[in-house]
């Protein structure tokens, strides 16, 4: 079975979009990404094929993908601003060269134990906003069980497949950070300071952690009993095997030989030391999401 037809018969995420580019967005989306993203339906493709010009102009050795679905995503994290748009995509692939640790073989099976563990899901009914809902839950890590960085390569392959519907472009994500079980030993850990690379990527917005304030946020209907909902327990199972159906998508997308061989990036672009390993935190800065924290 094709990945797309594999992630799709879960019935409740969309799988990976077609290779030639079409429109998903509801009218109520188009008009929220032409207002909010300078978006402008009648100039999609002719501002994706602008990009993909300068990319082939300005970098001709980057081995990178340039369809137009890839593409968009790039546009609309910075407002179709041809010039950001290219620098975000650079940076993205920067990222991989300026952490290999996060990025060397990074697909699905090789984070199984993070995902069976429960230490992330996605739940499955977005909030009304339409922004699915990722559930980090740090007190089901142990630090003798196996590096943080595990951790991280899990939340950077869930926020790589939540991407990937264009309706998460415009709308964003939530972030539930539930907090309950952490201890001295995570909290001691240097490795929690990772995950600052991969938080601090994302624009939130740091809300009360008592559940009745969760709850005037997300309402009760898309949560799960365990956060006071009415949505059933809490499957952890769900996402895991979503990700794991997809191991044959993400070899292809980061399994293989640097796309920044060869290439000559400006001087103002770092990628090595420290510097340039805070250039990945652009990755995913379009992604917009609010973020909850409990206890």
């Amino acid at each position: 079975m094709s990945d797309f037809h594999s992630a799709a018969a879960h019935n409740w995420f969309p799988g990976p979009p077609p290779p030639i580019y079409s429109c998903t967005l509801t009218p109520e989306l188009v008009a929220k990404a032409r207002e909010e993203l300078q978006e402008k339906p009648e100039w999609r493709l002719r501002d994706v094929q602008a990009l993909r010009d300068m990319i082939l102009k300005e970098q001709p050795n980057l081995r990178t993908r340039l369809d137009d679905t890839f593409l968009l995503r790039f546009l609309r994290a910075r407002k179709f601003d041809y010039d950001r748009a290219l620098q975000l995509l650079l940076n993205y692939h920067a990222g991989r060269k300026a952490w290999p640790e996060v990025f060397q073989d990074l697909k699905p099976s090789t984070v199984k134990h993070v995902l069976d563990l429960g230490f992330l899901t996605v739940l499955p009914q977005p909030d009304p906003n339409g922004r699915y809902i990722l559930c980090l839950r740090p007190g089901k890590w142990k630090p003798n069980d196996y590096p943080f960085v595990d951790n991280v390569r899990a939340i950077y392959l869930t926020l790589e497949k939540l991407i990937q519907p264009e309706e998460t472009q415009v709308n964003g994500i939530v972030i539930l950070a539930d907090y309950t079980g952490v201890g001295m030993s995570q909290a001691s850990n240097p490795g929690p300071f990772l995950a600052k690379k991969v938080v601090s990527i994302l624009q939130y917005i740091l809300h009360g952690s008592d559940l009745r304030s969760l709850h005037r946020n997300i309402p009760r209907s898309v949560l799960p009993e365990e956060y006071g909902g009415t949505a059933g327990q809490l499957d952890m199972s769900a996402w895991s095997r979503l990700l794991l159906d997809c191991e044959e998508e993400f070899i292809v997308e980061f399994c293989q030989p640097d796309p920044l061989e060869g290439v000559v990036l400006p001087d103002s672009m770092l990628f090595e030391g420290e510097q340039a390993s805070g250039q990945d935190d652009d990755t995913f800065r379009g992604l917009r999401s609010q973020l909850y924290y409990c206890y």
